[in-house]
């Protein structure tokens, strides 16, 4: 077990390119693949990685994240010591801005100080990927490094790694410094820190639009990005469900796509992604489409690159497609009547 690591993951970003699906919920509660939520991939890697406590940060629109992760039990995080704590925003009125913002940390400072790992381990609530953090761990002591950034081919995944001593002097001085988040130190090549910048050469996506969304949630469907990140010795974990599987009625056609439990289809699904509970009539074909959960789908309609978000109602007839490059959202609990958008 790790117990050199604090996780803290960073919840309060607000991304307007996702405003379609962060309205009732943070980014980091936003369904993917089915079954998961985002936050799961970097919850998940802390645990497999031997992470025992593990702080969360959000803002606004948390009660789905909340419900979602719970007691922490489904992460293994439901502990007598450590484990999953929340602390959300005590202000509104705060602006918060960059990944590990020191304001939000210096609300909670007590919960820091009484911390016994004496590393920090800060993230995004966004990033899908599938990285164990005991390496960079290993990698940043031997470096001698007192902040090390994870980047993707040079570009910054929004994770660092700080000693937890020097992670509360930011917090302490933040107004001498100037420094408001993480991302600040870790851009200040003039600092008097020793700055490492660790790669990651495994799959890795930060979703922060639309697009991005989409075309992650599409690369699921690619045989080598699956077995990347679903791993049996590292897997993705969630809210667990108890649900009958998916009913499959004799004229159903579903190809290289993604059908969670407790939906029933009828019509034809291609390349894409299916929630639980969902619902497609008989006559109705989906193409390269994410439907989320309880959504209804009925008799006789296309989709084609469209995201449709829970608890939506498709009448039967209707008609909407768009480019792949620019995927059209149907809201949450809304419903589309006969017609055609494209």
């Amino acid at each position: 077990m790790n117990k050199q690591l604090l996780g803290v993951i960073d919840a309060t970003t607000v991304h307007d390119d996702l405003k379609e699906l962060s309205i009732h919920r943070s980014v980091a509660a936003i369904p993917f693949g089915g079954r998961y939520r985002l936050i799961d991939f970097i919850l998940s890697n802390m645990v497999n990685s031997g992470i025992q406590s593990v702080a969360i940060f959000p803002k606004f629109q948390y009660r789905s994240l909340m419900d979602h992760l719970g007691s922490g039990r489904n992460w293994d995080l439901n502990r007598k010591r450590d484990g999953l704590f929340f602390f959300p925003a005590p202000n509104f009125d705060k602006h918060y801005t960059g990944i590990g913002t020191l304001d939000h940390f210096a609300d909670n400072i007590d919960f820091f100080e009484r911390a016994t790992q004496e590393y920090a381990l800060i993230s995004n609530s966004y990033t899908v990927f599938n990285m164990d953090f005991q390496p960079l761990l290993d990698w940043h002591i031997k470096s001698g490094c007192d902040i090390t950034e994870v980047q993707k081919e040079g570009q910054s995944l929004g994770i660092y790694l700080v000693k937890k001593t020097l992670l509360m002097d930011l917090i302490t001085t933040r107004n001498e410094t100037g420094y408001s988040n993480m991302r600040d130190v870790a851009t200040d090549h003039d600092s008097q820190f020793h700055l490492c910048y660790y790669n990651f050469e495994g799959y890795a996506s930060m979703v922060d639009t639309i697009e991005n969304y989409f075309r992650t949630s599409m690369d699921l469907m690619k045989p080598d990005v699956w077995k990347e990140l679903f791993t049996k010795d590292r897997p993705i974990l969630t809210k667990v469900k108890d649900e009958p599987p998916t009913r499959y009625d004799v004229d159903a056609s579903v190809k290289n796509s993604m059908v969670a439990n407790g939906g029933m289809i009828e019509g034809t699904v291609e390349n894409s992604i299916i929630a639980r509970g969902v619902k497609i009539g008989k006559g109705t074909v989906i193409r390269n489409c994410i439907i989320m959960q309880k959504t209804q789908i009925n008799e006789n309609c296309l989709l084609d690159s469209v995201i449709v978000d829970k608890d939506a109602k498709i009448e039967a007839g209707t008609v909407i497609t768009a480019p792949a490059h620019s995927p059209a959202v149907i809201r949450k609990g809304s419903v589309q009547g006969v017609g055609s958008t494209s």
